[in-house]
């Protein structure tokens, strides 16, 4: 009786140890589902962050009071590049149609770049000064603004520099190599067939041709007369011009003042607060979206696979 009383209770005993060990590793399991849809729930949400972020769904500069707006011209101007039309004129546009924008400021630290981008950048806000005669642009230079820097700066009301500023370097320049002594010494020779005589112009495989030579000259300083309209109808009467001026020197920004290059010693901060009036500065400098980076890595591609070739680079404002 007593051994049918002990393997009745053993019997209870390792149930109810099976039934617990089964609870247990039920729970284990709902713990481990919960912990993994939090886990999929929290990715989801980083994702779809991202996604709106990048395509810029949240929109809005975050200031709709009166503010001071900021355009970053910073780096080498070109096409794609850093600093590029459609991108300055975006965010121009942004400030301009901001009903809270007082005062806009363009900060520089650009070294130069395209003289076609620097142009339309300059037409534009030529433009848009005239549509906007209210809201005044001032331009801002922190470490530099040189050459297609200073064509854009040309267009602004008023120019602020640092005193350890550099300014100017109002010039153009077309640079490239040449390998024909190299190839002579390698025993290199070079074939080419062009269709059209001047298709050549400047091969550097090929030995300087006086003629293309004065062609590209020609063409150079054809620009750089725009270039000199520009600042001089910008700068007016401001402007100290000497023979040095548009040489393509470049001085401090305390000298560029003495120049009439520039108006005045001020940061971005400065001009806000006692120019402007409005401290509050809101950053309206176009950043690429997610949709931007992949557009242009598509069309570099397709450029690539159909053998487009981008040689031509060497003709600059810097």
């Amino acid at each position: 009786m007593a051994e049918q009383d002990y393997n009745s209770s053993n019997n209870q005993w390792q149930q109810q140890t099976i039934e617990k060990l089964a609870l247990s590793g039920l729970k284990e399991q709902q713990t481990a589902r919960r912990w993994s849809t939090f886990f999929k729930l929290l990715t989801f949400a980083y994702l779809f962050l991202i996604l709106v972020l990048g395509l810029g769904w949240l929109g809005g500069k975050g200031a709709a009071g009166p503010h001071t707006a900021l355009i970053e011209i910073n780096g080498v101007i070109e096409p794609g590049g850093e600093v590029n039309a459609d991108a300055v004129i975006t965010s121009l546009n942004d400030a301009y149609e901001s009903a809270g924008t007082k005062g806009i400021i363009l900060r520089f630290n650009t070294p130069g770049g395209s003289p076609v981008q620097s142009g339309i950048i300059n037409d534009e806000i030529m433009r848009q000064k005239k549509l906007h005669p209210k809201i005044p642009v001032y331009g801002v230079v922190e470490d530099i603004c040189a050459s297609g820097g200073y064509y854009i700066a040309a267009a602004t009301d008023k120019i602020y520099v640092d005193k350890g500023s550099i300014v100017g370097s109002i010039g153009v320049l077309m640079d490239g190599y040449g390998f024909t002594e190299v190839m002579k010494k390698v025993g290199v020779e070079r074939r080419l067939l062009t269709a059209g005589e001047n298709k050549a112009m400047l091969d550097p495989f090929s030995p300087v041709n006086p003629k293309h030579q004065a062609l590209a000259q020609t063409m150079l300083n054809e620009i750089h007369e725009q270039f000199k309209t520009v600042v001089r109808n910008g700068r007016g009467n401001r402007l100290k011009e000497t023979p040095e001026t548009f040489s393509g020197l470049f001085w401090s920004g305390e000298q560029s003042i003495k120049l009439g290059l520039a108006d005045a010693l001020g940061s971005a901060d400065y001009v806000a607060r006692e120019v402007i009036k409005q401290e509050e500065i809101v950053d309206y400098t176009y950043q690429e979206t997610i949709t931007d980076r992949f557009a242009k890595r598509l069309g570099a591609s397709i450029a690539k696979a159909i053998g487009i070739d981008a040689a031509v680079k060497g003709l600059s404002l810097r």
